[in-house]
């Protein structure tokens, strides 16, 4: 799976529908309501580069609501779990 970050400015009248409607589509799988510069980040994960379009061109950036995105592609996730079997390899039990 390829995961992005997707930074969204939305109305601000609106960002609990458009949060709202941007956690239903497939392929997102949180978003959050932030602080800072923009308004909601959602975490998007599809199966090959081509499905990026389709689930934030084709349908995020339509949610009403929703006035502009930046889309960041991870590279390498890493998680608690990744980083402690890293540490644990060639440690016996």
């Amino acid at each position: 799976m390829i995961s992005a970050i997707v930074l969204i400015k939305a109305e601000v009248s609106r960002i609990p529908e458009a949060a709202r409607a941007i956690a239903q589509i497939e392929g997102v799988k949180d978003v959050y309501s932030v602080t800072g510069d923009v308004d909601l980040i959602a975490r998007v994960k599809v199966a090959k580069h081509e499905d990026f379009h389709d689930v934030i061109a084709d349908q995020l950036n339509k949610v009403e609501g929703v006035l502009e995105t930046s889309t960041h592609i991870a590279f390498r996730t890493y998680t608690d779990e990744d980083l402690a079997a890293g540490f644990a390899l060639g440690l016996d039990d």
